[in-house]
């Protein structure tokens, strides 16, 4: 199999790239990714990245050029998708929604999940190179403030995914008929929130719930 995603299982941006690939039919393998050592990712990029997902199809080696944007998803595009995943006449509409999704609602979310990530870690290496990511971006104590104050980023939670539940009561997906990238990027999103039952959706957001089985479950035709 010469598709490999060297990924972070529970990564907001690795999540949309092995589920466009399973709804495209690509066969693939992952890799997983220690966060303590991220030393086969900057060989296998020359250098030039240390960061997930990269993809590796065939010679062809696929990670991000800059910190917004899209190159994987685009690759995947072209390669198996036919553009569906990024239409002409949605770009506008997904260069609103996608950096949005990516931004914003993942900054509202992550930190629900991060510390129960923290402590599923079995390497001391791990938990200390996860720890000081963290606290040298957000601060020291940045994973128990974030526990304690979890009550109050659940409310906030919710209420950047209100606005999705509204637009889904109306669509099946975010933009119509079919998924395009924006909605693969929410699900990136759900994903990380709900990874291994650390947290859950809403009740309330029945129409976003409902989306999730039915992006899981969407296979495009070949």
């Amino acid at each position: 199999m010469s598709v490999v995603i060297h990924q972070l299982e529970h990564s907001p941006y690795c999540i949309p790239i092995t589920a466009v690939l399973r709804a495209l039919g690509v066969k693939f393998r992952t890799v997983q990714v220690s966060p303590g050592d991220r030393t086969p990712l900057f060989r296998l990029t020359k250098s030039q990245y240390h960061q997930v997902p990269v993809l590796v199809d065939g010679r062809n080696v696929v990670f991000e050029s800059g910190t917004d944007t899209c190159d994987v998803a685009h690759y995947v595009d072209r390669r198996w998708a036919g553009g569906r995943l990024f239409p002409a006449e949605q770009e506008g509409l997904q260069q609103i929604l996608v950096p949005h999704i990516e931004d914003e609602v993942e900054g509202a979310t992550f930190r629900l999940g991060d510390p129960q990530y923290f402590d599923e870690l079995k390497s001391d290496r791990d938990r200390m190179f996860f720890l000081r990511f963290k606290e040298r971006k957000f601060g020291r104590g940045c994973l128990e403030t974030w526990r304690k104050q979890a009550p109050q980023m659940r409310v906030h939670a919710e209420a950047v995914l209100a606005p999705f539940d509204l637009m889904l009561q109306h669509a099946p997906f975010l933009l119509g008929a079919a998924p395009v990238y924006a909605d693969y990027a929410l699900l990136g999103i759900v994903g990380n929130l709900t990874y291994r039952g650390h947290n859950k959706l809403p009740v309330r957001l029945e129409a976003l719930r409902a989306w999730v089985k039915r992006i899981e479950a969407y296979r495009f035709e070949v």
